[in-house]
């Protein structure tokens, strides 16, 4: 099957559903074009370390260094270009059916090739860092080399906690063997589970989507699917776990970091002390959000405690519309032209060019994302479409990435990326956009509580349960420094942080305990989450003054959009009048989610 590799559109209930054309990278596995450019950027790497290795700090005490090291540099950033496009294309081909065994080797093939390849650059980094401040300082302050300079001075942030070369290498190549390897497992385990729901046998993603079925009967039939068929995997996702706590441990131990958290903070460009007053200030305003929320939920559901597969569950007595994809795209396209034409403009070349994927198909890695492949190419956005008003959201948010990644791509490979807490961004910014539009354009009062019961949701599902998820990677972590894990001890930990997150008014019921181990963030990103708590209390802040004063707004976002890494947060958030140190900044955030549920309670007294 094509899977979209060339583009095109499935005929399914919600309309005709795009799959993405992978040919603007490109034109197949088997192509000349990307064997051709598998085998420059081997030469390409071993050229460059030929050239520069042990050579960089002369370089940058010779007599030209901004020309000779930026030239250097410049090389540098177009082998890491090459490399990006040619492991972008293996990891999307992969992500359309992961349980394609040519698929699966060819994704595994290149990456293997690519972790060999690139480990001849790694001296790169390691060299820049040796050389001495005021000697890289001067050489800096002349273009070339002064074009790099953010990147040059983040790059320096890690100069603590490197290694010697050879150790870097080891490390690197093993990560194919180690690592990547036990992702790759958890993926195409996920992937390949089936999960009985009523005699259907169902992928993850069918069967997480009827966990917000108007019939509850179908709701709890789902929910004991997933239990059942994640309680028969646990030996395997309990082994995953513990190995890649263990692997993350001993390259901690090595590198000298403190924190179980912090090479997740310094990746992401953030203070060890910022991210745990957003945590204190989540976890203190549980009673607020959460707990205050679903109490009420409670009760229009008429029970004393909601069971735990009623927590996203649509409200009683409103009709659930199914939303046609030209209808979804056209509401995200509105709110964004509403708010700045050239956004929209940008947004709407994913829908033109075939840069999406939205159908839902077996073995297609589940969820959404956007990936920002390289500024020489373009991002491409994944779905799981099925014509629900999340599913309308997850549009708005996905495009809000792959928007924030063209705006950052003409800063280069080395300086578009931006780090986490700043990634999530322009998405939730795009979701509460195209949430406001529909909630204004919505005058029927029972359709309006339904809507706002949603974004309440949404915002607790990004902020409050995004961080009980970090409580409980920091839990897995530590207590993993005392030895494995078994299977019950996880669950154990798991039902200790829901429970404080979610409140008295939420049944945890058997079964529950198990719903740990479907969670890729936990795999493939440790500590990632609490970006998306960081994001949303972030374009709270940001949506509020949008609302006050929104004049040269458009433009100072467009700004801080644009800078890609090249600014750390504190500076793209000072024209804002935004400072994320300040323990009150983190109110701001949270007392619009309160805002919103007083809104419901408001509308409860008046029914």
């Amino acid at each position: 099957m094509n899977h979209g590799l060339s583009g095109g559109a499935v005929q399914s209930e919600f309309g005709a559903l795009p799959e993405w054309n992978l040919t603007d990278l490109y034109p197949s596995m088997e192509s000349e074009a990307f064997k051709n450019d598998l085998a420059k950027a081997e030469g390409e790497c071993k050229a460059l370390a030929e050239a520069y290795r042990g050579k960089l700090d002369a370089l940058a005490r010779g007599d030209n260094p901004a020309e000779t090291l930026g030239a250097a540099i410049k090389r540098y950033e177009a082998v890491e270009d090459l490399l990006g496009r040619l492991m972008s294309f293996a990891g999307l081909i992969y992500a359309g059916d992961t349980t394609d065994p040519v698929r699966a080797k060819f994704y595994g093939d290149t990456q293997e090739r690519l972790t060999a390849a690139s480990s001849e650059l790694l001296f790169f980094g390691l060299e820049l860092n040796r050389i001495e401040d005021a000697v890289m300082d001067k050489a800096m302050g002349a273009e070339p080399l002064a074009h790099y300079r953010p990147w040059i001075e983040d790059l320096r942030k890690d100069k603590p906690y490197q290694l010697e070369d050879t150790i870097e290498k080891l490390f690197h190549e093993k990560s194919v063997t180690g690592r990547s390897a036990w992702n790759r497992l958890f993926d195409e385990t996920i992937a390949s589970l089936r999960f009985t729901v009523r005699g259907e046998e169902l992928a993850i993603e069918p069967t997480l989507n009827k966990m917000q079925d108007p019939d509850e009967s179908v709701r709890k039939d789902a929910s004991d699917a997933l239990a059942k068929t994640f309680k028969d995997n646990l030996r395997t996702f309990t082994l995953i776990t513990n190995t890649l706590a263990k692997d993350k441990e001993i390259s901690d131990r090595w590198r000298g970091f403190e924190d179980v958290a912090d090479s997740r903070h310094l990746a992401n460009r953030v203070e060890r002390e910022v991210v745990e007053a957003l945590v204190s200030a989540v976890r203190e305003a549980y009673p607020r959000l959460s707990h205050r929320y679903y109490t009420l939920k409670s009760k229009w559901f008429g029970k004393d405690k909601l069971d735990h597969w009623d927590r996203n569950a649509p409200l009683p007595k409103v009709e659930q519309r199914t939303i046609a994809w030209d209808e979804a795209k056209d509401t995200v396209l509105s709110a964004y032209s509403a708010f700045s034409p050239r956004m929209a403009d940008i947004a709407q070349r994913f829908f033109d060019e075939n840069w999406i994927d939205a159908p839902t198909r077996p073995g297609k890695a589940p969820g959404a994302f956007a990936h920002p492949t390289v500024p020489s190419a373009h991002p491409y956005v994944l779905l799981n479409y099925q014509g629900k008003p999340r599913d309308v959201m997850t549009l708005a948010h996905e495009l809000g990435h792959g928007v924030h990644q063209v705006l950052a791509a003409p800063n280069g490979a080395l300086m578009a990326p931006t780090p986490l807490t700043l990634a999530e961004t322009a998405s939730v910014f795009g979701e509460m956009l195209t949430f406001r539009r529909l909630l204004d354009q919505t005058k029927d009062k029972v359709q309006r509580k339904a809507m706002l019961a949603a974004k309440v949701e949404d915002m607790l599902n990004t902020v409050v349960r995004q961080i009980a998820f970090y409580s409980f990677e920091r839990k897995v972590h530590l207590e993993r420094r005392n030895g494995e894990l078994t299977a019950d001890k996880l669950c154990e930990l798991w039902m200790s942080v829901q429970d404080e997150s979610l409140g008295p008014s939420v049944r945890l019921g058997p079964g529950y305990e198990t719903f740990w181990s479907y969670i890729p963030h936990f795999i493939h990103s440790p500590f990632y989450v609490y970006a998306y708590a960081f994001g949303d209390c972030l374009v709270n802040s940001l949506y509020g003054i949008y609302e006050r004063s929104n004049e040269g707004f458009v433009d100072r976002y467009f700004a801080l959009l644009s800078a890609g890494g090249t600014k750390h947060y504190s500076e793209l958030l000072a024209p804002f009048g935004l400072n994320a140190r300040d323990p009150s900044f983190w109110q701001i955030g949270l007392s619009m989610i309160e805002r919103l549920i007083g809104e419901l309670e408001a509308m409860e007294k008046e029914a």
